[in-house]
């Protein structure tokens, strides 16, 4: 997707809202380390969140636990899901990729989501990482979904 002046602007995701309160659940309950998780779904819409372990027990940085990534990879291909968003929260800052978010962004077809909790209300944000270029997409949050 081309991003810039004049580029079109990206079509909106669909979070369900137990997904969403889900997702920053899982950020205040892990704070002040940040949380992380995958998202399954499949096109637009996310239709599960899969809490995961912090393997690097950070308030700045964090990697799938092994264990859970492997897990979750597996409950994702049974379900016929697709590895649709990554999931993680930034206890301290803004929700908006840092360096070493950009830097570690392997997956350049899922949507990372980044809760934030720096303000006095959560916020929660999606972005496409691919080649050092973001590109932040609309969320919607709506009723359904499943949280694990």
């Amino acid at each position: 997707m081309r991003s810039g002046p004049g580029a079109p602007a990206p079509l909106p995701l669909f979070i369900p809202a137990p997904l969403a309160e889900a997702m920053i659940a899982h950020a205040r309950a892990e704070a002040p380390l940040e949380a992380c998780g995958i998202v399954g779904g499949r096109g637009r819409q996310a239709l599960r969140f899969y809490p995961a372990r912090n393997a690097d027990r950070s308030p700045v940085r964090y990697t799938v636990h092994p264990e859970d990534q492997l897990r979750i990879m597996t409950e994702l291909e049974e379900r016929g899901e697709e590895l649709w968003g990554i999931f993680h929260s930034h206890p301290h800052s803004e929700a908006y990729p840092s360096a070493t978010d950009v830097r570690f962004a392997y997956y350049p077809d899922a949507y990372y989501l980044i809760a934030s909790l720096a303000g006095p209300e959560p916020v929660l944000r999606a972005f496409r990482i691919v080649d050092g270029q973001i590109t932040e997409y609309p969320l919607q949050i709506g009723a359904g979904g499943e949280a694990r």
